[in-house]
């Protein structure tokens, strides 16, 4: 009996692995900007779950945003995370991929990028900087805090290249549409 339960466990673990990896695969073929705004949503509030030593909660992050201190409090960090992918997010929805999407991309990325520079070297000094406290982690909560930090910094850069990428794939349809009525035109003018 017991032999029949771990079998069908790892038979509903494999089905949903396979339905995520196929959610993450039409994501990243039909629409990579909502994946990495997923990822961004995501990521970095989990990372802050396992670098805060309490639980992390909706009265976890209340307690914290009461006693918020720029220099030692974790807490902005998903919140910069979560306020730019929900722009970009906005912006991607209203616009399709055209128009001002790759510049308020770029905008909302290079802001947050320097944010949380800013917090890392008022937080850790220069050390954080030039690297040296990067590879030297020995405990998980500071591995975690890192995880955070540069996790933030890699999805606005990943915003960035998916906002470059929509931005030309758009360009592209809008030569290869243009291209096709001029076309069409023609034909009816020779006819």
């Amino acid at each position: 009996m017991a032999l029949y339960k771990e079998s069908r466990i790892l038979r509903w673990a494999k089905t949903l692995f396979f339905l995520l990896n196929m959610l993450a695969s039409l994501l990243l073929v039909c629409a990579p900007p909502l994946l990495v705004v997923i990822l961004d949503l995501l990521l970095p509030s989990a990372l802050l779950s396992a670098a805060s030593n309490p639980a992390f909660s909706a009265v976890g992050v209340l307690s914290q945003l009461k006693s918020y201190r720029f220099q030692s409090s974790l807490v902005d960090v998903p919140l910069v995370s979560v306020a730019r992918s929900l722009l970009i997010l906005c912006v991607y929805l209203v616009c399709e991929g055209r128009g001002p999407y790759l510049g308020i991309t770029t905008v909302c990325s290079i802001g947050s990028i320097g944010f949380v520079s800013l917090k890392a070297t008022t937080m850790f000094g220069t050390e954080m900087v030039q690297g040296r406290r990067l590879l030297a982690i020995g405990n998980k909560d500071g591995a975690a805090v890192d995880a955070l930090f540069l996790s933030s910094m890699a999805l606005a850069m990943a915003h960035i290249l998916v906002g470059y990428r929509t931005s030309c794939r758009e360009r592209k349809k809008l030569l290869v549409y243009r291209i096709d009525i001029e076309a069409v035109k023609l034909k009816d003018i020779k006819v």
